[in-house]
């Protein structure tokens, strides 16, 4: 869990800020969880987050690392 001070999290919060570092990010990521799923959850709800990140992590990898990894590959060689 991102443990930053209250000036950034105002910052990110009330004044729109990019995060810029991993620990904004997971910040950020984190409370807009908490937004959704408000004061009242159950079982469901924490099941739907969890797929909901599995699902964005999984394509994120897919479409992102991949490239990366490929271009990496293509310039070094590869280690296979």
């Amino acid at each position: 869990m991102p443990y930053l001070d209250e000036r950034r999290k105002l910052e990110i919060d009330q004044n729109f800020r990019q995060p810029t570092t991993p620990g904004d990010l997971n910040y950020k990521i984190t409370s807009i969880i908490k937004q959704y799923l408000g004061n009242s959850y159950n079982y469901g709800d924490l099941n739907a987050v969890v797929g909901a990140l599995e699902s964005c992590k999984l394509e994120f990898y897919r479409r992102m690392v991949t490239e990366y990894e490929e271009l990496k590959i293509k310039e070094n060689g590869d280690v296979y």
